[in-house]
């Protein structure tokens, strides 16, 4: 079952991409419950954007080749109204910010760029530019606009948008059904008592948090017990429930990790087990019937980084995302600091003030969780690097970072 040689982290990426694509049914949902949705049509520009001629700010409105001279201010217009075009020679409005411009000026000044302001005159400065401060009907949104394009994933700038349509519902693709399990029968849950000689289940709670903080629902089913027959038991009980199955741990070397198997067992069509990249090795992807199974390395640290930078893409491109890959930035490394070439390298540390900082000089292991709280930043190495230069310029993914729709190689040379 595993690879006589494990793929690169690239090419288990590349890997997993290739083989899942989304099948998820549309539904339209209330504008309230959008956010973190995925669009499953484009959203057509219904009405022009602004809808009318309006005024950036309280001024004049007045006729562009009537500036330098003194006006007369003929009426006062305020936002909500529908006014009439009633100005004759030498005349200006005085109007305030976001209202109506009537169709007989084209220009705004402002009232604080005038002088000689009176109740009923104003001098127009002769250096204003034509249609200053004029907001155009349609200038940021024509009717049959494409606004948003399907795959769009929903944030509260789509959502802002959407009001200003007067969209209040749109179909979006339902969310993934996702399972987490965890193994070992010496896990307890964080609601159990434990002994010494058990341990707390910090996987679970902490991809379920790491995958609703990118817009994804998880159910956690349980730990698989240490059981090859009620291992495939359970797996089977779950394949026909969800479009994705996690799991942490049980895929190693050792006697009881027969997670794999048991998915095997269950018609698991496997894409790699295994992976050259440290930490996390032993991770495993494939496919089980309609369902993507994702088994992750056992030890927190390595659990959590590879399911962000290996599995949030391909849950992205299964969600029917179009942005699906990490973005990065480029920051200078602060301090120099080794790593074993051979295997791509996964580095956590602290972007400060645009400066990466290694966490622990490089040196924790993947079984620890508190070097994941010290940091912001992960960084990916190729196999043939071997250190990193104090002011060597390097590629960064912020642990907040948004989804890119094309992969722009986060990974460092």
């Amino acid at each position: 079952m595993k690879n006589a040689k494990a793929p690169s982290f690239t090419q288990a990426l590349e890997s997993a991409l290739a083989h899942c694509s989304s099948v998820l049914q549309g539904e339209f949902v209330m504008l309230n419950a959008l956010l973190d949705r995925v669009l499953a049509e484009d959203i057509i520009v219904t009405k022009n954007l602004p809808s009318f001629n309006n005024s950036a700010m309280d001024g004049f409105a007045f006729r562009f080749d009537e500036r330098g001279r003194t006006l007369k201010i003929r009426k006062s217009i305020y936002a909500g109204e529908k006014p009439d075009a009633v100005l004759n020679t030498n005349e200006c409005y005085k109007i305030m910010t976001g209202a109506q411009v009537p169709e007989d000026a084209d220009t705004i000044v402002p009232i604080e760029q005038c002088s000689d302001v009176t109740e009923t005159e104003v001098n127009i400065p002769a250096d204003i530019k034509k249609v200053n401060a004029f907001r155009v009907k349609g200038e940021e949104q024509k009717a049959g606009n494409v606004l948003f394009q399907k795959g769009e994933r929903i944030t509260p700038a789509h959502i802002a948008l959407l009001s200003a349509q007067g969209i209040v519902s749109a179909k979006v693709y339902r969310p993934l059904r996702i399972a987490i399990l965890s193994t070992g029968d010496e896990i307890k849950e964080p609601w159990e008592s434990a002994t010494e000689d058990e341990i707390y289940n910090a996987n679970a709670s902490a991809l379920t948090a790491l995958m609703a903080h990118y817009g994804f629902q998880a159910v956690y089913a349980g730990a698989i017990p240490d059981s090859p027959d009620k291992t495939v038991a359970f797996i089977k009980s779950l394949k026909a429930c969800y479009d994705v199955i996690v799991t942490t741990g049980g895929i190693s070397m050792g006697d009881h990790d027969f997670t794999g198997k048991a998915f095997v067992d269950n018609g698991l069509e496997v894409l790699f087990h295994g992976i050259n990249v440290k930490p996390g090795h032993p991770t495993m992807m494939g496919i089980m019937d309609n369902t993507f199974v994702m088994a992750m390395p056992g030890n927190p640290l390595a659990a959590m980084v590879n399911f962000m930078l290996l599995s949030l893409p391909v849950l992205f491109k299964l969600q029917g995302s179009s942005r699906i890959h990490h973005d990065f930035i480029y920051t200078q490394n602060a301090q120099t600091f080794g790593m074993r070439p051979g295997r791509t390298n996964i580095v956590l540390g602290n972007v400060t003030e645009g400066i990466f900082h290694v966490t622990r000089n490089n040196k924790y292991g993947s079984g620890m969780m508190t070097p994941i709280v010290e940091s912001n930043a992960v960084a990916l190495f190729r196999e043939d690097v071997s250190a990193v230069e104090s002011g060597d310029m390097i590629k960064v993914i912020l642990f907040n970072n948004i989804p890119q729709a094309e992969n722009a190689g986060w990974m460092n040379s």
